[in-house]
């Protein structure tokens, strides 16, 4: 059977007219062009050019095979491009696990881009805070917050995202308030599961001993909205929304990294590597936000 990689360096000396010039277009050396040549004449039993000082000519056997290699360039193009337009064709179910903020507060507008670049695949977003179990197949691709690697289970393949970094936030016109001389005291606002974390401090404002308590990450970002007192928010929270504002004098903190988690087979299949490979490059884009690095708006 004839080998195509072959009849491809007998097209590029055909069409470049030289050894040299086929090298050139293959991004190979000299010896491998004649190699292939070669191999070609000794399959065919004939000599497909004659070297003349002012380049390779095509002898009569040349020309034969020249019109049947350009059928066989056209039938080889036309597979691969059906084949690329069946692989990106992918369908099925895919689901996906991320606690609610990452997918209310930034990653929503990335999987409605994805889905609309891949409407035959069906995404199913698991946004909960329970921990999904991708061995038992509960999710294909999960999105988490690891603050050490070596927590990550060893049967579970990982692609490491940015860092993410967290604050102390308040209401702007409580704030601006406070500077004004309002009365009004902070409060802590405060899930009731979580508490006030460790590493947070009241900065140069100071709180009441009675918190502000709620039960999930989306009440406290209203209440927060409301002017009730300062909490803890990742950047990627505070610092999109136009109503909050760092509190002066805090730091920030780094919670973890991101990271997009699958498991075993799962992995290979095209939809997972399609959307891992695509949320991937959005969470890179998405890095100075994450970190922290926005212009604060005091």
């Amino acid at each position: 059977m004839i080998d195509w990689d072959d009849v491809r360096y007998f097209l590029a000396a055909a069409r470049g007219g030289s050894v040299r010039a086929a090298a050139k277009r293959l991004g190979v050396n000299h010896a491998t062009v004649l190699r292939r040549i070669a191999q070609l004449e000794e399959r065919l039993g004939a000599q497909m050019f004659e070297k003349l000082p002012s380049g390779y000519r095509l002898t009569a056997a040349g020309e034969e095979v020249l019109e049947l290699a350009h059928q066989m360039e056209a039938s080889s193009h036309l597979l691969e491009t059906r084949v690329f337009g069946r692989d990106q064709s992918v369908r099925g179910l895919l689901r996906v696990t991320l606690t609610p903020i990452l997918a209310t507060h930034l990653l929503m507008p990335d999987f409605a881009d994805f889905a609309r670049l891949h409407p035959d695949i069906e995404l199913d977003i698991l946004s909960s805070g329970e921990l999904a179990n991708l061995t038992n197949r509960d999710a294909d691709v999960a999105i988490r917050v690891v603050y050490d690697r070596q927590t990550l289970p060893l049967n579970l393949h990982g692609l490491k995202g940015p860092e993410l970094f967290g604050g102390v936030y308040t209401s702007r016109d409580r704030l601006a308030a406070w500077r004004a001389g309002a009365p009004d005291p902070f409060r802590w606002i405060v899930i009731s599961m979580h508490g006030i974390p460790e590493w947070a401090s009241e900065g140069e404002v100071r709180t009441t001993g009675l918190p502000f308590r709620t039960t999930d990450a989306a009440a406290q970002i209203v209440a927060l909205q409301q002017g009730l007192g300062i909490a803890t928010l990742p950047c990627f929270v505070g610092d999109a929304d136009p109503l909050l504002v760092r509190v002066p004098g805090t730091d920030l903190h780094m919670y973890g990294t991101l990271w997009l988690l699958t498991q075993g087979e799962t992995r290979n299949t095209k939809r997972v590597r399609l959307f891992t490979e695509f949320v991937s490059r959005r969470l890179a884009a998405h890095t100075p936000l994450l970190a922290g690095f926005s212009v604060s708006r005091e």
